[in-house]
């Protein structure tokens, strides 16, 4: 029983794996690297090593109270999943197509993707993504919109923001980190782009019958 081997930690370890689990909680995802802008460079995450090291516990305990502690040793992700799908986060529309975007990027850059599994690229270059998809209302978004959706999403630890400072109006630059392939699966992208194909024939079908007409 997880009890048991709880039992059996040390007193620092007991405190490391209360605040973790809280973490996990708060964040859904850990990932091993993290970009550290002090010192403009990828760096192990010490939680994800010191999870990992408890990581039995963690799953253990969390399997009692109807959650699924996943680790995907592969690429660095650490995912707490719901058994009953209650906690689910609600997020806007903006958010959500912001994320899949985001996640389409990551899918065409990923045969780049570096040793982190992470992709680097920026808030405007993501919003003129959508742009091109047609996913905006009238083709604009507003700075609410897109800091919104990025804090969302960072503290999730889907995206990760590379600047010290605070999210900026204009825009900054992030990196994609590879919990992105957890959330949405390549079936989910799969079936985004075969609707977005879609959504483009449709268009052009409405298109050609206004000018006939």
């Amino acid at each position: 029983m997880w009890n048991e081997k709880y039992i059996g930690l040390t007193t620092y370890e007991k405190g490391e794996f209360k605040r973790l689990a809280n973490y996990l909680l708060s964040h859904t995802y850990m990932v091993r690297y993290e970009y550290q802008s002090s010192q403009q460079m990828t760096l192990p995450n010490y939680d994800y090593q010191i999870a990992s090291r408890l990581f039995g516990i963690l799953q253990d305990y969390f399997a009692v109270t109807g959650w699924r502690l996943e680790k995907d040793d592969n690429y660095g992700i650490m995912s707490l999943i719901n058994i009953f799908d209650h906690n689910r986060l609600r997020i806007d529309r903006f958010t959500t197509l912001f994320l899949y975007t985001c996640r389409l990027i990551y899918e065409e850059e990923r045969e780049q993707v570096n040793s982190f599994h992470t992709v680097k690229t920026d808030t405007q270059a993501v919003v003129e993504k959508m742009r091109m998809l047609g996913l905006l209302d009238k083709g604009k978004t507003t700075q609410k919109e897109r800091i919104e959706a990025q804090r969302t999403l960072a503290h999730h630890n889907i995206i990760q923001k590379m600047e010290s400072s605070a999210w900026n109006n204009e825009g900054n630059q992030i990196l994609i980190l590879p919990s992105i392939l957890s959330i949405i699966s390549n079936q989910g992208i799969n079936d985004m782009i075969t609707e977005l194909e879609e959504l483009g024939v449709d268009d052009d079908t409405s298109t050609t019958g206004e000018q006939e007409e």
